[in-house]
């Protein structure tokens, strides 16, 4: 069975639901699908529900804005197809997807790739330990399922993602141990020389501030300038041991540590699709290559939100409406003058969006130690692929990383590199003498996401029926 739309949004956060409310604005027919059983994204996951009831209250002011938008979206008209994988998109374009076990093909004239970001990688001795998450996953616990650690959690990372969990928890009632902050000494005084560029936003910097006093007044413990980490125990968490840049080490007991170190694109869909990518060097990872409307290398496919290059909600709703405009304009929808006449605000919107990211950037730009771990660390936790592996064999030669992952299955897993992409690049660069923006990344091929032979027998099933 084949469905036909003018649109098809991949991801329905905040940057998928503006681009879906401003398609349909226009008359386009616009078919949304998204792993997530509920529009918001990762930034108002779960705002459905939570809104309304006692616990929306400690996620903030920013989190209870995301009700409106998914009310919006939810009215506009758009085909919301929740908890549906997308695995592939042949030129044409042709996406397979699956929803509820079952495969199916959605035939598109464009497509806006609204998948948003994931969380750095950050590896080290002892991650793969039950009881050690990400700080973003332990954020979803606790917008969905109002879920609280019993006991004290260790956090350590950068960024403002930790920051505000910090704030969310305590709000919550939970309680923390201690911060692990690893941004390196001297990164204020090299940020500042963005700061007045991002005078504009702040009200953001002020939130930020606000964060840190919240936890000043609780008390808690932080730990500066932290550059290494390690995680032990016997089958759980145990204990945990870090080293400062002035030398201190400590061992403190542990049952729950939390992790971030800043997040990059998710770029496996434009990688796959054949969409041209560029090294962010003040983002440190690899941006889709785009014009000013988000329209990739690749004809009709365009990029939106955090996808395009880490910016927040606010900067992926105006993409997002970008993208939208022109793909109206570009099937007749709208005429050029009045696509640039609609764009003018969201580039300003855009702009004013963008403007503290160089700060923020310099200041939490990621350790160089978190680019070398231990040759004993996991580096792909799929295929139990070592540091000390890799850098043997990144020495022998001059392999990319598509050699070592045939080399050492590195990246061949059910994430399909998500997880050691990154790592990977870095410990080549750095075994090889060379910049990590000329190593490359993996070479991305469907399946996007694991799918099974049901459902590949279920896409025969339905052409036979039709």
């Amino acid at each position: 069975m084949n469905d036909h739309t003018d649109l098809l949004i991949v991801g329905a956060g905040p940057a998928g639901m503006a681009a879906a409310v401003t398609a349909r604005r226009h008359g386009l027919s616009v078919r949304v699908v998204d792993d997530q059983p509920a529009p918001g994204g990762q930034i108002w996951r779960g705002i459905e529900t939570v809104a309304a009831t006692p616990r929306a209250k400690p996620l903030g002011e920013s989190y209870l804005s995301g009700a409106e938008r998914a009310a919006a979206f939810r009215s506009c008209g758009a085909l919301y197809e929740p908890e549906s994988q997308l695995w592939q998109i042949e030129p044409g374009f042709r996406a397979f997807v699956t929803r509820g076990g079952k495969a199916r093909t959605v035939t598109a004239q464009a497509v806006i790739l609204a998948t948003g970001a994931q969380e750095r990688p950050m590896p080290f001795p002892g991650w793969t330990l039950p009881g050690v998450l990400t700080v973003g996953a332990a954020q979803i616990l606790l917008k969905t399922a109002d879920s609280v650690p019993e006991k004290p959690v260790w956090i350590a990372g950068c960024g403002p993602l930790p920051l505000l969990y910090m704030t969310q928890l305590l709000a919550a009632g939970g309680c923390i141990a201690g911060f692990l902050d690893t941004t390196p000494r001297g990164r204020l005084g090299a940020a500042l020389r963005h700061l007045p560029q991002g005078l504009g936003r702040l009200g953001d910097l002020l939130k930020g501030l606000s964060w840190s006093l919240a936890l000043r007044r609780a008390g808690v413990p932080i730990i500066r300038h932290v550059t290494e980490l390690r995680a032990e125990g016997e089958g759980r968490l145990q204990r945990l041991r870090y080293l400062t840049e002035d030398g201190r080490e400590a061992e403190v007991p542990a049952e729950v540590l939390l992790v971030h170190e800043g997040v990059v694109p998710n770029i496996h869909a434009p990688l796959a699709l054949g969409c041209a990518v560029c090294w962010h060097a003040g983002q440190h990872c690899y941006v889709p290559v785009l014009d000013a409307w988000g329209e990739s290398s690749q004809a009709n496919i365009f990029v939106a939100g955090d996808g395009a290059g880490i910016g927040g909600a606010k900067a992926a709703e105006p993409r997002g409406r970008l993208a939208a405009l022109r793909v109206a304009a570009k099937l007749g929808r709208l005429d050029e003058a009045t696509a640039e006449a609609a764009a003018a605000p969201e580039r300003s919107a855009l702009a004013s969006a963008l403007a503290l990211r160089p700060f923020l950037d310099a200041l939490y730009a990621p350790r160089p130690q978190l680019h070398a771990p231990p040759d004993e660390t996991l580096v792909c936790r799929c295929e139990e692929v070592t540091a000390g592996e890799l850098r043997a064999r990144a020495g022998e030669g001059r392999p990319g990383p598509n050699q070592l992952k045939a080399f050492t299955r590195a990246g061949m897993g059910p994430c399909q590199g998500r997880q050691c992409g990154y790592s990977m690049a870095h410990i080549i660069a750095a075994a090889q003498n060379r910049p990590v923006e000329e190593v490359g990344f993996y070479r991305i091929r469907p399946p996007l996401k694991p799918v099974t032979l049901g459902e590949l027998a279920s896409l025969d099933e339905q052409e036979t029926a039709a």
